[in-house]
C-alpha cells in the first residue's frame, strides 16, 4: 500500500511538473525572444539564447515611442478603474441593501448583466456618435469612458453577492452605536468586502489595460495609442519578421498586470473563491 501511494504521489508530482512546464513555456519563450539578438532568429532557433541583448527594448522606446503608449494605457486604465469602482461599489451596495417597488430589483440586476454580456463592438456606433457630438474623439477620454461602460456592470454583478452575504445585524449594531451611513459604509462594509473588491478590480484592470477595439475606433493619432494598439502597429510589412521587438513589447505589457497580481494575491484568492461553498 505504501509503495502504491508513493508511486501515485510521484505520478501526481510529475504530472504537475509537466503541466507547469507547458503553462510557463510560452512566457519563457516570450522573454527569450525579447533578449535574443536578431541574428539568432534566422534559421534554426535554439531553445536557450546563445547571447543576450537589450537592443529590442532600446529600439522599442527610442524609435517606436512605446513609452508614450505606456503612459496612455496607464492613464486610461487607472482613470477608468477609479471611476468604475466608485460607481460600481455604490450601485452594488444600494441594489443589495435597498428594497425596490414593483419587484424591479431582479429585472434591474439582469439588465445590468445584459450590458456586460453584449460584445463591446455592439456599443461602438452609438458611442462614436455620442463622443463625436460632444467633441472628444481622438483623445484618451472616449477610451476611458468606454472601459467604464464595460466594467461597471461587471463590478455591480460581482459585488452584489458580497454585500448580500454580509449579516445585516453588523450594520444595525453600528447604527445603534451612532454611526452615520457614510461611516457605516466606509468603516464597516468596505473592509468586509475588500477581497471581492480586489478580485473585481483585477478583472477590470485587465480588461482596461488590454482594451484594443475602442482605441482603434476612437483615436486617430499615434500620440493617443495605448499598449495593445502600439503592439499591433509593430506588425507591419517592414517589421513583420522583427520578432524580438514584438516580444519585448509583449514582456513590457504583462509587467503591470503581474505586479498587480503579486501585491493583491491574498485578496484575490479569498475574493475569487468566496461563495464557492454554500452552507
Amino acid at each position: 500500500m505504501k509503495t502504491k501511494k508513493r508511486v501515485g504521489s510521484i505520478g501526481k508530482a510529475l504530472g504537475c511538473i509537466v503541466l507547469l512546464l507547458i503553462t510557463l513555456f510560452p512566457i519563457y519563450w516570450l522573454v527569450a525572444m525579447s533578449i535574443r539578438p536578431t541574428d539568432e532568429m534566422r534559421g534554426h532557433i535554439s531553445l536557450i539564447p546563445q547571447s543576450l541583448t537589450g537592443e529590442h527594448f532600446a529600439q522599442l522606446f527610442d524609435a517606436e515611442g512605446f513609452g508614450q503608449a505606456i503612459i496612455n494605457s496607464a492613464q486610461t486604465t487607472f482613470g477608468s478603474l477609479i471611476i468604475s469602482l466608485a460607481v460600481g461599489i455604490c450601485a452594488a451596495y444600494i441594489i443589495a441593501r435597498r428594497r425596490f417597488r414593483f419587484g424591479l430589483k431582479k429585472p434591474l440586476t439582469y439588465w445590468v448583466l445584459l450590458v456586460r454580456v453584449l460584445p463591446p463592438v455592439a456599443f461602438t456606433i452609438p458611442l462614436y456618435i455620442m463622443f463625436n457630438r460632444i467633441g472628444i474623439l481622438n483623445t484618451r477620454l472616449p477610451v476611458m469612458l468606454a472601459c467604464v461602460l464595460i466594467n461597471v456592470p461587471l463590478i455591480i454583478w460581482f459585488l452584489i453577492s458580497f454585500f448580500q452575504d454580509l449579516p445585516e445585524e453588523v450594520e444595525e449594531s453600528a447604527k445603534v452605536d451612532g454611526a452615520t451611513e457614510w461611516q457605516l459604509f466606509r468603516k464597516i462594509v468596505m473592509p468586509l468586502v475588500a477581497p471581492g473588491i480586489a478580485a473585481v478590480a483585477m478583472l477590470s484592470f485587465m480588461y482596461a489595460w488590454n482594451e484594443y477595439t475602442y482605441t482603434v475606433i476612437f483615436t486617430r493619432t499615434a500620440t493617443n495609442n495605448t499598449v495593445p494598439l502600439a503592439l499591433a502597429l509593430l506588425n507591419t510589412e517592414d517589421s513583420l519578421t522583427n520578432f524580438g521587438l514584438v516580444a519585448a513589447g509583449g514582456v513590457i505589457s504583462v509587467i503591470p498586470i503581474t505586479l498587480f497580481v503579486i501585491f493583491a494575491q491574498n485578496y484575490l484568492i479569498s475574493g475569487l473563491s468566496s461563495g464557492a461553498v454554500k452552507e
